[in-house]
């Protein structure tokens, strides 16, 4: 397989953005640190997931519907996906592999599906296992009610805690006044589920009446993000806001995200939905953005191969078309730094086995960041 390289000069943006505490982010200087960009996988739309198998070949999802197998070069088009819905933001989305894949083989993917009664389609969780160039054994897990032919906020991304535990999220599709605060529904919600989709019995909301007992939070707008933070075990998010207002938040059991009764946003015509950033029994980000990156894909980096970002969490922005490094200190964002500015759409950001970041581009690919000597 050829690699082509791209260097790219990163520097640090002098920004101000606004925090829970409403304090100044601090800006480093300038600095001249190169990066090296490879491109792995050429020639990809809108690559939404990617996961990295045993061998070091790469799964990866195409929102149009296409599971991509690329291994030694190659692409291959796994058969016998799951039957995509595609409308506007929904497509095939997230996928991820169990953490005992080696064992069980089992593939979890979400994606927009027109299953189940009316017209239109929401977000569901499968999971199947890869035989050759096909998958097998495809079970739907969970299914988020009622379809609707609204084309935005499907959310969806997976991720495992250090239990086993399955979380995946579902936007507001949006129907912001009606899904988000109210737990007998689904969308605008944080799920969390065993291996198998069943219910944990310990999930918040077991023995609600009338609650949708697979719910772990709720309050949320359009998640785009989630990782296991691989340092203390915590679900992190974050989710587009409006017009403004994209949050990062940590997840805790049965919390309300505050969605859309509290936000640091606004409508995108410029006028305001709430008049109020804080209310009793509804969290707060642990970080905003004003004004939004429309942030999609996030990793928080553990590598020894990048000693210098080692805890720092690395988000794609569609809107501005880079990647940004959020570096914390005591589970605040103190500093921001642009990363490959005019890279594309970054549709997704993870941290692979092979300890390297890889980054996936509207119309472009996959390519792996590789720090220089």
């Amino acid at each position: 397989m050829k690699n082509f390289s791209l260097i790219f000069i990163v520097f640090i943006s002098c920004v101000t953005c606004a925090q829970q505490i409403e304090s100044e982010v601090k800006a480093e200087e300038p600095t001249n640190i190169s990066y090296t960009t490879q491109i792995i996988v050429p020639d990809l739309t809108i690559p939404w997931g990617m996961a990295f198998l045993p061998d070091g070949s790469l799964l990866i999802t195409e929102k149009s519907g296409e599971l991509v197998h690329f291994k030694e070069g190659q692409k291959t088009i796994i058969q016998g996906s799951p039957n995509v819905y595609v409308r506007g933001q929904g497509g095939f989305l997230d996928i991820t592999l169990h953490p005992n894949y080696a064992d069980n083989g089992w593939i979890y993917m979400t994606h927009a599906s027109s299953e189940g009664d009316g017209d239109g389609g929401n977000t569901a969780l499968v999971r199947a296992k890869l035989d050759g160039d096909k998958l097998k054994d495809l079970e739907l897990l969970y299914k988020a009610e009622p379809n609707t032919k609204k084309g935005q906020h499907f959310g969806s991304r997976i991720a495992f805690d250090n239990e086993g535990y399955l979380y995946f999220s579902v936007g507001d599709r949006g129907n912001r006044d009606v899904n988000p605060q109210d737990i007998t529904r689904d969308c605008g919600k944080i799920y969390r589920l065993n291996d198998d989709g069943s219910i944990p019995q310990d999930n918040p909301f077991v023995g609600t009446e009338n609650a949708k007992t697979a719910i772990y939070s709720y309050g949320h707008r359009n998640p785009q993000g989630m990782v296991k933070n691989p340092f203390t075990g915590d679900i992190w998010i974050h989710e587009h806001g409006p017009q403004g207002g994209d949050e990062i938040n940590i997840i805790e059991k049965g919390k309300n995200y505050g969605w859309p009764v509290i936000s640091y946003g606004i409508n995108y015509n410029g006028t305001s939905f709430t008049d109020i950033t804080e209310k009793d029994g509804m969290e707060q980000p642990l970080f905003y953005w004003v004004p939004s990156i429309a942030p999609s894909g996030m990793t928080i980096v553990s590598s020894e191969k990048y000693p210098d970002w080692k805890g720092n969490i690395l988000v794609g922005s569609l809107k501005f078309e880079y990647l940004e490094r959020l570096i914390l200190e005591n589970d605040q964002v103190v500093k921001r730094e642009k990363l490959f500015e005019g890279l594309g759409r970054v549709r997704n950001v993870i941290q692979a086995p092979d300890g390297y970041i890889y980054v996936g581009i509207e119309n472009h690919g996959i390519v792996r960041v590789v720090p220089e000597n």
